[in-house]
């Protein structure tokens, strides 16, 4: 990878690192790239779960405000939704829809988009001295990296639109109780338990995996009719496939077999 990016494998675990500490890992656009094709290496090498983290005291501090000057352009000019399209919405996407589990460890500072970033994963877990901030109203803007969507699904309301609209700061222990993120830790563990967690979700039915997380992110705008019947669905897929028969067969076999 690049030096704005390291890259490591494994136990059949990828581990992305933000690697811009002196900017507090900023989002550029060829960070975004070097993001996009660290996910595309992993898959290519067969890794079976994803950790990405970040190096120094931050996690992200979201877009790079320092990458390019505005001072002489005519607002008519600027189009901040250019970026977003070409750049840090691919990477939302493409985060949302890899076929591998991602675990986020959220090391320091996430603000902004990169606070957005961090929830992009499938279990999110932050260091006790890490925080959350959507400081774009302070700035004149409004959340964005699915931001808007994240916030309310999973704090509510009210907690999302205050998070949004003042931009304060959210310790770790808060957002874990919020249900914002999976889980804190003592900053000294986090990299060991993204790794644990990482390996432990490696280990599991990559099919099953990919069933129940492609179903709990459906269930966030269905009827409950629907839901049942994506699991049905679901449920038939996965019962046909090898993982599933063996273990039955092991789980069974084990069961009956007498002590002795």
């Amino acid at each position: 990878m690049t030096d704005m990016l390291l890259y490591h494998l494994d136990s059949d675990v990828a581990t992305l690192t933000l690697n811009r500490a002196d900017t507090l890992n900023s989002l550029d656009l060829a960070t975004i790239d070097a993001l996009l094709s660290g996910l595309d290496r992993a898959i290519a090498d067969c890794a079976r779960a994803l950790v990405l983290t970040g190096s120094g005291r931050a996690f992200s501090s979201g877009a790079d405000l320092g990458a390019g000057s505005l001072a002489d352009t005519r607002p008519e000019d600027i189009d901040l939704g250019a970026a977003m399209r070409s750049h840090y919405n691919v990477l939302i996407e493409r985060l949302r829809s890899l076929p591998i589990p991602v675990v986020i460890a959220v090391n320091g500072i996430a603000a902004g988009g990169g606070a957005a970033l961090a929830l992009a994963g499938d279990l999110v877990i932050a260091a006790r001295s890490a925080s959350f901030r959507y400081l774009f109203i302070d700035i004149g803007l409004m959340p964005d990296m699915g931001a808007t969507w994240q916030l309310p699904r999973l704090v509510g309301r009210a907690r999302a639109r205050g998070m949004a609209l003042l931009g304060d700061a959210l310790d770790a222990t808060t957002a874990a109780q919020w249900g914002l993120i999976w889980q804190v830790v003592d900053d000294e563990a986090l990299a060991s338990t993204a790794q644990a967690l990482a390996v432990r979700l490696a280990a599991k039915s990559p099919a099953a995996l990919t069933e129940t997380r492609a179903a709990l992110d459906a269930a966030l705008d269905a009827d409950l009719p629907t839901q049942l019947a994506r699991e049905a669905e679901g449920q038939t897929r996965l019962g046909r496939d090898p993982g599933f028969i063996k273990a039955v067969t092991a789980f069974l076999s084990k069961r009956t077999r007498k002590p002795g």
